[in-house]
């Protein structure tokens, strides 16, 4: 990668992340910190407004954006691919989502690039198990709850086929066993359960904010998940 490519690139890392710190920066591009320091200069000194913080990296001020970026073939291929995966991996929330952003990536393509893109996407199929076929709508907002700590009332039916609501607060999503798992402290049963998505029957944000201010992290329940994968 030249040096050009490599600051381009370290504007976009450091724009994709709140705090980066050089470490990071010099890992992800394979260079040493001192080439970091370089061209985080670098950057400085064409006009891009860099902070410092100690212990947590550098930012970009608030207030400036990159203009409109470009995609090289590989990259636009594996957004491409990507996109197959969903099919598998996601549910109609995300998939809506994703197809957005797909559509704002092709429109900085260049038109050869365009028709390149357009005939991959034909000749790339994934053929899925109806256990996969994810046919609900709830992850993106699952999602935003998780993200602003915000609480749910879930109407849910069990595997057993019995029917319940719940005022829960949603700490994370695990997928395992070929299913999305939603993991909530709730209120009913005054602890964490473990959620499966496709049983959801209907979800409301409750736009309140979590009562309960020490929740365990995520990674943690994965140690009392029924399976190792």
């Amino acid at each position: 990668m030249n040096r050009i490519d490599r600051l381009f690139g370290i504007l976009v890392l450091l724009q994709s992340r709140k705090f980066i710190t050089a470490e990071k920066i010099a890992e992800q591009f394979s260079i040493s910190i001192r080439t970091v320091y370089r061209d985080i200069r670098a950057l400085t000194e064409q006009g891009i407004p860099l902070h410092f913080e100690p212990n947590k990296g550098y930012q970009v001020v608030s207030g400036y954006f990159l203009p409109p970026i470009s995609f090289n073939a590989e990259e636009a291929n594996a957004l491409l691919m990507m996109e197959r995966f969903l099919e598998g991996f996601a549910d109609k929330s995300i998939k809506r989502h994703y197809n957005n952003a797909l559509d704002k990536v092709k429109t900085v393509l260049k038109s050869v690039q365009k028709e390149k893109f357009d005939s991959l996407n034909e000749n790339i199929k994934l053929q899925l198990p109806e256990r996969l076929k994810n046919d609900f709508e709830h992850l993106s907002l699952l999602q935003n709850a998780i993200a602003v700590k915000s609480c749910l009332l879930l109407e849910y039916k069990n595997n057993e086929g019995i029917e319940s609501k719940r005022e829960i607060e949603p700490i994370g999503l695990i997928f395992y066993a070929f299913s999305w798992h939603l993991i909530a402290w709730c209120n009913l049963r005054n602890e964490y359960r473990d959620f499966k998505v496709a049983n959801i029957i209907n979800v409301r944000d409750l736009d309140k904010s979590f009562i309960k201010t020490d929740h365990i992290p995520v990674s943690e329940y994965m140690k009392f998940l029924p399976v190792n994968y």
